[in-house]
């Protein structure tokens, strides 16, 4: 299976409405087993990330008012793309392109005042 990323605007209380996927493929978060192996890890959780983690137990939806914040994160994780990779067992550019195609789902919720949801 794969760990998606996607842009999501609210069509009324509780309703979300997915964006259309980018048509370059770049909604990829990773394999599955990147919930626990990467944004899940230990090395990712000792940076002190509060968002990515949370994969690892169930789906991240990232609402609208928590989406700085969570841009805030994926910028902290960039500058660690090398060691999250190495640390598990993906390769640098493995978590560096995943960790591109959920920056660009955050910078596009936050052009359209939406949320992330990864699943």
């Amino acid at each position: 299976m794969t760990l998606l990323v996607h842009t999501f605007v609210h069509d009324g209380p509780g309703k979300l409405r997915l964006l259309d996927d980018p048509e370059d493929g770049g909604d990829m978060a990773g394999f599955e087993s990147s919930r626990t192996r990467l944004w899940g890890s230990e090395p990712a959780r000792a940076l002190g990330t509060r968002f990515l983690p949370r994969p690892a137990d169930d789906d991240l939806c990232v609402q609208p008012e928590d989406v700085e914040e969570f841009l805030a994160e994926c910028e902290l994780l960039r500058g660690h793309t090398a060691e999250l990779g190495t640390r598990s067992g993906y390769r640098e550019d493995y978590a560096a392109d995943r960790l591109a195609d959920i920056t660009r789902a955050a910078l596009r919720a936050r052009s359209v005042g939406g949320g992330v949801l990864v699943r």
